[in-house]
């Protein structure tokens, strides 16, 4: 039978994000997904997060030692966000994240959305952690995580969907927490987001702007000149 609590749509009110050692050294090790297509959807998934002031969670694991730091690009959506630096390969034993995550659940920020390296790993151990320990409702992020081989990846999401973790894309939880393209306190800031880290979603938008409601182009630039047909 359908759990009720995972029929609720996403929204900023009940949602919190957490980033999980997305870091150069854990990318590295990434085969399930092209790593620029995964830092592209990190990126555009923590802009989401910041432009709906959703509570947002980074840690990271053995930054000196082996990780390397956290994508300047994510950092930079967050700059005021402490980070929180692990030993373990589980983020959920360590007291930081598991008070972190606390502090926003109270707030009634009970659907924790993650996005994290290696999703076999470091995704999976929390997840089950997290429901069982604290009964937390999690969502994974699908393509703003990654594995070692596709099928460990694949394998690792089937595991925690069987223990009742929900499988979503960056870009459906984005359209999730918008919800309404009448919200336009959100609007504008949302079609940044697509048109920067959508692919051809976002270069229609683009072409929808500038083609169709005329809008001015992004992009300055010199003069079109021609055509010329050479004789």
């Amino acid at each position: 039978m359908t759990n009720k609590r995972f029929l609720e749509v996403l929204t900023p009110a009940n949602s919190q994000m957490i980033f999980i050692d997305q870091q150069p050294q854990m990318a590295f090790g990434v085969q399930s997904i092209d790593r620029q297509t995964l830092k592209n959807n990190v990126v555009g998934l923590a802009k989401a997060a910041k432009v709906f002031g959703v509570p947002t969670t980074i840690t990271t694991v053995e930054t000196h030692s082996f990780s390397g730091h956290t994508y300047p690009e994510l950092l930079n959506v967050f700059p005021g966000n402490p980070i929180l630096e692990r030993t373990s390969m589980n983020s959920w034993d360590d007291q930081n994240v598991r008070d972190a995550l606390a502090a926003n659940v109270a707030k009634g920020h009970k659907k924790i959305i993650v996005s994290g390296l290696w999703t076999e790993v470091c995704n999976t151990t929390f997840a089950l952690s997290a429901m069982h320990d604290a009964g937390y409702e999690i969502y994974m992020v699908a393509d703003a995580s990654g594995g070692t081989s596709l099928e460990a990846h694949n394998q690792a999401m089937q595991r925690m969907v069987q223990a009742g973790v929900v499988p979503v894309t960056w870009q459906q939880v984005l359209l999730e927490w918008q919800r309404d393209w009448a919200k336009r306190e959100t609007y504008d800031a949302v079609m940044d987001i697509v048109r920067e880290h959508s692919g051809a979603y976002g270069m229609g938008v683009d072409y929808a702007y500038t083609i169709v409601h005329k809008a001015p182009e992004r992009a300055q630039h010199g003069n079109t000149i021609g055509p010329k047909p050479a004789v």
